[in-house]
């Protein structure tokens, strides 16, 4: 399997590309702001051929660039139906400030194609498998994507739900730190600690590592509240 990804625009989003090998089709999650350019280089680089995207969650510095993307390669966009107003308009996932400072709007458009994601289902793409987890609390609409590797290892694109030492904030509008917490129990800390973790911003990480070492999982399982999260837009 190939996985490459880079971060993009002044939110450092990371933005990826998942296909079975180099020269193949492939899948593109959360092309954010100002994705475009160092997307296209990716592709070349690896003679790859878009076949759709899939967006971890709506908000706009993981969605800004998924209209130029979709159209420019004639592939749809996979969302949630919890986020998808978010691609429209890009407010109703932001603070009001946020939203003030951006003029109070951000001009956005959803792709010519957009289909739906459902909580368990599995989506065959570019000659993989992935497998969509409904994992609300930093947006209605949040899901993460795992794929196994020919070698077993479970990947996850978590997009804002879990990083590296910290998880998703919940204090934007549609955000629930109790749906935050449930959806790490039962969606993430079930599986195995060799699965890799690709997160929304930072750095790659497994489940294992965080199980053991980030201070928002401790003690969760056990039902012990965990501190107020703060990563993500």
């Amino acid at each position: 399997m190939l996985v490459a990804g880079f971060p993009a625009g002044s939110f450092q989003t990371n933005c990826y590309v998942v296909a079975p090998a180099a020269g193949e089709s492939c899948i593109v999650v959360d092309p954010g702001q100002d994705a475009v350019e160092p997307l296209e280089e990716l592709l070349a680089q690896h003679r790859l051929t878009p076949v759709a995207v899939l967006l971890t969650h709506g908000h706009f510095d993981h969605t800004f660039s998924v209209a130029p993307v979709c159209d420019g390669h004639d592939v749809p966009a996979w969302i949630h139906p919890g986020d998808r107003a978010m691609l429209a308009d890009p407010t109703k996932g932001i603070s009001r400030e946020a939203a003030a400072f951006f003029g109070g709007r951000i001009e956005l458009r959803e792709p010519r194609e957009v289909r739906e994601l459902a909580d368990g289902a599995a989506v065959d793409l570019a000659g993989l498998t992935f497998r969509v987890d409904h994992t609300p609390g930093h947006t209605p609409g949040s899901v993460v994507f795992s794929t196994p590797t020919e070698e077993g290892v479970e990947v996850i694109l978590a997009g804002d739900t879990l990083f590296a030492g910290s998880i998703g904030r919940t204090d934007l509008p549609g955000g629930d730190h109790a749906q935050m917490l449930a959806s790490l129990r039962d969606k993430l800390l079930t599986r195995d600690d060799s699965a890799v973790v690709l997160p929304g911003h930072g750095p790659t990480t497994t489940i294992g590592r965080e199980r053991s070492s980030n201070p928002f999982l401790q003690g969760l399982h056990e039902g012990i509240d965990s501190p107020a999260p703060g990563r993500g837009l």
